[in-house]
């Protein structure tokens, strides 16, 4: 299951995505790292053909996938 974010409420509009293209872009992933904040990864995934990065943070106690935030990515 998926918990969104304030903040990536915030970002969807800015960014023009919404939520079914963000589990698109989720189901696409093709890699990650961890983020610089502990328990934090980056996905790296593709919208629009063009690359991008999805933040999330899992939650193993209630077996959550909490997305933090999304943008592209920089070339």
């Amino acid at each position: 299951e998926l918990e969104l974010s304030a903040h990536l409420f915030k970002r969807m509009a800015d960014r023009e995505f919404n939520e079914i293209a963000l589990r698109r872009m989720l189901s696409v992933a093709s890699g990650f790292r961890p983020d610089s904040v502990p328990n934090r990864w980056i996905l790296e995934t593709r919208h629009r053909r063009k690359p991008w990065e999805v933040v999330v943070e899992p939650d193993s106690h209630v077996q959550l996938l909490v997305v933090i935030t999304a943008y592209p990515a920089e070339s």
